[in-house]
This record gives C-alpha cells, sequence and structure tokens, in this order.
C-alpha cells in the first residue's frame, strides 16, 4: 500500500528543514519499506505569490487525498501589508477547518543530553516526556458573537464568546485517554469550572465520559492556572493533559519552554481516526519561519523531523520506526553534534549536516 504525503515547506526556514525531512523518508523507504509517496505544494507567502492567497484550491485537493500533510512555517515581514484574508497564516487555519482538524498534541520532551539548555534545574527536566492535547477548532477562538463594537457614550466594546458543546468535549477527550492508554495511562483534565460555566461544562462531560469507557486510566482535574504553576514546579507528575482551546494555547507554550529550545518541538493537528490511525492529519514543527536565519543554513530541522516521526506513530501505524528515528535524534545529541541554536558555543553543524548525522545513526541503530 503506498502512503501519500504531502510536503508544504511554506517560507522561510520551513523551506529548508524540509529538505531534510524528506532525506528521512527516503531513507525509510529504501531501507524499511515504508512506500511513501511525496507530493509537493504551496503554502502561505510562497502561495500567496504565486496564486494571490494562502493556499489554493489544488493545494486543498492534494491535503485531502493525502494520509499525512508535513508542514514547514509561514509568515515573513514580506506579507506584512497584504489583506488579513491572504495573510500567510490564514493557509494554515484553511488547512484545520476545512480537514477539521480538532486536536491539537504537543509533546515536551526533554532529551538528556538536552537538560542543561532548559532555564529550569537539571533534575525537574531531565528525561521529561508529557503530552498536551489541546482542542482546536472550538472555544473561545471561534465563538459567536465577536468583534469591536462602538457605544453610544463614546467608548469601544470588545467581544468574545468561550462555547463549548458536548460534542466537542468528548470527542477531544476521548483522544486524550485512548493516547494515555498507550503511554503512562494518567489524563489531567485542565479548565477553570471555578470562574467558567464553559469549564464546568468541560468538568462535567470528560468525567463522564471516563466513568462511561476509560475507567482504566487514571483521571484527575486541575484549574488551568494551577496548571500552569505545576508545570514550571514540577512538570514530571503529567503524562497527558487534556484542555481547551485557549488554555491549551498557553499551557503548550508553558510546557515547550520546559525543554529549552523551540527547535526541538514538534506537533501534530489530527481529525477523526480510521481504525486508530489519523488519516486526516497535519504535522508540523512548533517554531515559526524565522526570517532572520533564513538562507543561512543554520536552522535546527529537528522539530521538522520529530514531526515525522509523529506522522509514523499516529497515521501509519509504525511504532517501532518512529521509536527508531527518535534514537537515532537522541544519539545525534549525545555524541555532541549541535546546531546553533541549541549549541552552547560557537561549535555547531549546519542544518544539511545535521540531517546527514540522523540518517547516519539510523544506519548505525537500524543494524544493532
Amino acid at each position: 500500500m503506498t502512503n501519500k504525503i504531502l510536503i508544504l515547506p511554506g517560507d522561510g526556514i520551513g523551506q529548508e528543514v524540509m529538505v531534510e525531512v524528506e532525506k528521512i523518508i527516503n531513507w525509510f523507504n529504501s531501507n524499511n519499506n515504508f512506500n511513501a509517496e511525496i507530493e509537493y505544494g504551496l503554502v502561505g507567502g510562497a502561495s500567496y505569490d504565486a496564486d494571490g492567497v494562502a493556499i489554493s484550491d489544488t493545494t486543498m485537493d492534494l491535503a485531502k487525498k493525502s494520509d499525512a500533510i508535513l508542514f514547514g512555517a509561514v509568515g515573513g515581514p514580506k506579507w506584512d501589508d497584504v489583506a488579513y484574508e491572504h495573510r500567510p497564516e490564514a493557509g494554515l487555519l484553511r488547512l484545520r477547518k476545512d480537514l477539521d482538524l480538532f486536536a491539537n498534541l504537543r509533546p515536551a520532551i526533554c532529551f538528556s543530553s538536552l537538560s542543561d539548555s532548559s532555564s529550569l534545574k537539571k533534575e525537574i527536566v531531565q528525561d521529561l516526556d508529557i503530552l498536551i492535547v489541546r482542542e482546536l477548532t472550538g472555544g473561545v477562538y471561534f465563538g459567536e458573537p465577536r468583534g469591536i463594537e462602538s457605544l453610544e457614550n463614546g467608548n469601544r466594546r470588545g467581544i468574545n464568546t468561550q462555547v463549548y458543546e458536548t460534542w466537542e468535549i468528548q470527542r477531544i477527550a476521548e483522544v486524550a485517554f485512548e493516547l494515555a492508554r498507550k503511554r503512562n495511562n494518567k489524563v489531567t483534565s485542565s479548565e477553570k469550572r471555578n470562574v467558567m460555566e464553559s469549564g464546568l461544562l468541560w468538568y462535567e462531560e470528560v468525567k463522564k465520559i471516563h466513568e462511561e469507557k476509560f475507567q482504566d486510566v487514571e483521571l484527575d482535574h486541575m484549574l488551568a492556572d494551577n496548571c500552569g504553576m505545576q508545570l514550571v514546579r514540577w512538570p514530571k507528575q503529567f503524562d497527558v493533559i487534556v484542555t481547551d482551546n485557549l488554555f491549551g494555547d498557553m499551557l503548550s507554550d508553558v510546557a515547550a519552554m520546559l525543554t529549552g529550545s523551540l527547535g526541538m518541538l514538534p506537533s501534530a493537528s489530527l481529525g477523526k481516526s480510521v481504525d486508530g490511525l489519523f488519516k486526516s492529519a497535519l504535522y508540523e514543527p512548533v517554531h515559526g519561519s524565522a526570517p532572520d536565519i533564513s538562507g543561512q543554513g543554520i536552522a535546527n530541522p529537528l522539530a521538522s523531523i520529530l514531526s515525522f516521526s509523529m506522522a509514523l506513530k499516529y497515521s501509519f501505524g509504525r511504532n517501532e520506526d518512529s521509536k527508531l528515528l527518535e534514537d537515532s535524534i537522541s544519539k545525534v545529541l549525545d555524541d555532541g553534534s549541535r546546531t546553533k541554536d541549541i549549541a552552547d558555543q560557537e561549535n555547531f553543524i549546519s542544518t544539511n549536516e545535521m540531517g546527514d548525522k540522523v540518517i547516519e545513526n539510523l544506519e548505525l541503530l537500524s543494524k544493532e
């Protein structure tokens, strides 16, 4: 069976790091019978320059037919003045909306050899491995009414609406519980039920579906502000955190900095699963397009490579291949190889060299 992958490099360093991802895919094709068929499309500023929109209908058709989308990064000062509906980020938003990618997975993994890069003490973050599951298509970012209005007294009023329905909460909770079963079997549900009715509904619905379907998984509940504090106090107490769009946005960024570098962090946005696999899925690094270093060959490709590792696991069910790739990255870091963002001195390697180092270790570990 052919595995269809759509690569959308986007802008800035997205175009550089995705070259390294393709090298990794080709290695698995040649050595592990992955049988991936790769297509390319434009998104973001690159798409606007070519087609006048942040993503074309043609590219959207390719996305809908693919088994997984590997996304680079979008944006840059070149497109600061384009119409709001055509801004580079609109391409990513359309992908999420049209593909109904409702579950955002943000792992926070601290490789042992990088534990000194974190702003927290080494013993707090060393070997950290937690997962934040964020509801991505509802809540205050999408609720109506919204907008800014002028009042008769001369003031202006900004309005946003936080709203969730049972089905939205249940489906994201199910994803979190299913993922926890494959990890350490613990879910922490985070909301603000003490001051928000939507938070109370979230609490009640997560508790209900846990009692109905997932009693084998440990569940606890934590107010979102306390969750943020606990993430920087003792993050290893968590396994899977499930939360809404707004709090997920905040908590995942807090968790991101526990690891020391955005250049190391992958993410996944998933739709409905079929037979345990997510065939409507987008994988991307957490970092942006970094126009300040674009074209210099110094970007860290590991977040994008780790995003492909997530695709191997969640879209293709190739857990052993995913582990092989992550072990190869860990060995590269253990051996001291660093791109500029994670190097503690001037001795660093290029984007291309880091990709080659990963492949060298894939070759080595696959023979053990």
